[in-house]
């Protein structure tokens, strides 16, 4: 998967700025709430029509959503609230950067890109939804081909070649086919499980 090479590549560089962080005595959920403070301003700044720039601020605020959990875990591990946090602000961060595509297109008078990009957003928070559902079912469920990162590197990819109808077109066929891939996984796992079962 995409996320974990990411890992293995950055690791190592995310480590010691979380490290320094946690010696600064920046937590883990505030700059969790930064980094969707910056999607919004970046989904403001492509709703203007500035898609590149759009991209380059969502690329800065990638960083943030990155850095959380490893600054999380520096200080010593996340707390059940600010995993809920992460999930909670990552769900407004991604809704809010496609909403401001679909303002684009929509002062343009482009029905088609407004709906897909309406889709795309609907497909997204269902991927977040059946895992978080799966999850509290007891299932793990990180399946599928478009996770946020993959998401998030595709919009960014979008916006700074300007391709952002092709964009479209990939996230509201790929969002819900992996929302459907995650229900498929755990239907497979849980088919035969009671229902009080976790």
């Amino acid at each position: 998967m995409f996320t974990d090479w990411l890992r293995k590549v950055f690791g190592g560089m995310l480590g010691a700025m979380g490290k320094g962080l946690v010696r600064l005595g920046i937590g883990a959920n505030l700059l969790t709430l930064i980094g969707c403070l910056l999607n919004i301003g970046a989904a403001l700044i492509i709703a203007r029509g500035h898609l590149r720039w759009g991209g380059v601020a969502l690329l800065f605020a990638s960083a943030f959503d990155a850095l959380d959990g490893t600054v999380a875990r520096a200080s010593g591990g996340s707390t059940r609230f600010g995993a809920f946090w992460d999930s909670f602000l990552d769900r407004i961060s991604e809704a809010s950067v496609l909403l401001g595509l679909a303002w684009f297109y929509m002062v343009q008078g482009a029905h088609t890109e407004v709906l897909l990009a309406y889709v795309a957003i609907v497909g997204s928070l269902l991927v977040s939804y059946a895992r978080a559902r799966a999850e509290a079912l007891g299932i793990e469920c990180k399946v599928g081909l478009l996770t946020r990162v993959e998401r998030c590197g595709l919009i960014i990819l979008g916006l700074i070649t300007r391709l952002t109808a092709p964009l479209l077109w990939i996230l509201a066929i790929g969002a819900p086919l992996t929302a459907f891939h995650r229900a498929w996984h755990v239907y497979r796992q849980a088919k035969d499980q009671p229902a009080d079962a976790t």
